[in-house]
């Protein structure tokens, strides 16, 4: 399992989500990401997923 960083933040930079989790594939960790969002209503916020080798698979400005 490969650990995830999800961040969200307001438009004036404010931090409004960290969340850390595991999954076992860069896809697997998209969907969690992308549920994650959805179910704290960040779709629309600026927000990015960042993989432990520091890739971005979700970023949103």
């Amino acid at each position: 399992m490969r650990t995830y960083k999800l961040t969200a933040y307001e438009k004036t930079g404010k931090m409004i989500a960290d969340e850390t989790f595991t999954a076992e594939t860069d896809e697997a960790a998209k969907v969690k990401g992308q549920t994650l969002l959805e179910e704290q209503n960040l779709l629309d916020q600026t927000h990015r997923l960042a993989s432990p080798a520091g890739k971005l698979l979700l970023f949103h400005v």
